[in-house]
């Protein structure tokens, strides 16, 4: 179904340098944030306590930051949590302090402050077990990178894993270098949308893999470029209305989804645009790098044998 048509090739490759350079200067700003700032790891992953308050009527943020403070934890992290009574709040691992002792101590200043206050959960977790969740997450982003180009890579050609995969950690490496720069809060849900960005961006450089080995076998006398451009105006009506979709979707859940599914309907949001950015000015320039062929992707017809003579 095409509701948006177009008359001519868009000239893609032709921007190839432009947009190589570009992706090139934001992964060098992404590398350079992540090797200075590093990232605000969570406490699912630094280790600490998750408490769950309610209280009777909204809740005054900063009037509990400041109790908080009061005590010694002014490192807490404190925001809402659903609904305008809720309260979440993150404290980092404290040593003089176990984790039931931590909240007592926590919970016994605010209801100094407010009788009214009600704990509904509280969670710890230890040092030990976020670095497990740190290295499985990045055991698990490294499995499914080279599990993109094995599948391309038999699928297609090589030369199609290598752009694909380039294309794909600049995704990650762009998601990475934004929280990384703002500071934002990298928790297991980013981590989810990170993986869930590997396998999305993939489906968007497949579609156009697949077009471009259609037309090496329809366009026999036309040059790779135009092939290319070719693969992906065709292409561009379903890459707006499926994109655009799941932008809706994720948008949505970033302005209604409440504090829960803010990082990561905000990490699905970057790798979406930055997904159909690299699948399309990325992977191509690179396929034309590595010299990519018909010959590579079409096999040569099979002359029949003329019939030898009696």
């Amino acid at each position: 179904m095409d509701f948006f048509r177009f008359e001519r090739d868009i000239p893609f490759t032709r921007w190839g340098k432009f947009s190589m350079t570009f992706s090139l200067i934001i992964s060098i700003l992404a590398i350079y944030s992540l090797a200075t700032k590093g990232l605000n790891l969570a406490v699912d992953f630094t280790g600490g306590t998750v408490m769950e308050i309610s209280y009777q009527q909204p809740a005054d943020l900063d009037k509990t930051r400041k109790i908080l403070a009061g005590i010694g934890m002014s490192d807490a992290i404190v925001q809402n949590f659903g609904t305008s009574r809720d309260v979440m709040i993150r404290l980092p691992v404290k040593l003089e302090h176990a984790g039931g002792n931590l909240s007592e101590t926590v919970m016994t200043a605010l209801k100094a402050d407010d009788p009214s206050v009600e704990m509904k959960r509280v969670e710890f977790v230890g040092p030990q077990v976020g670095d497990e969740l740190l290295e499985n997450g990045l055991l698990a982003m490294l499995f499914v990178s080279m599990g993109i180009v094995a599948y391309l890579a038999v699928r297609f050609e090589w030369k199609f894993g290598v752009a694909c995969i380039v294309a794909n950690l600049h995704d990650v490496l762009t998601i990475l270098g934004c929280f990384s720069f703002f500071q934002w809060e990298f928790d297991l849900t980013v981590l989810a949308a990170v993986l869930a960005i590997l396998g999305y961006s993939v489906n968007e450089s497949v579609v156009i893999s697949d077009r471009i080995r259609e037309n090496f076998r329809k366009l026999r006398k036309a040059t790779v470029t135009r092939i290319i451009d070719n693969a992906i105006t065709e292409t561009m009506s379903r890459t707006i209305i499926t994109h655009g979709s799941t932008q809706m979707v994720v948008i949505s859940m970033f302005l209604f989804g409440g504090e829960a599914l803010h990082n990561f309907a905000l990490a699905l949001t970057i790798g979406i645009l930055f997904g159909i950015y690299s699948s399309i000015m990325i992977a191509s320039p690179i396929l034309l790098l590595l010299g990519a062929k018909r010959e590579d992707l079409v096999k040569p017809e099979r002359k029949p044998q003329e019939e030898a003579l009696p």
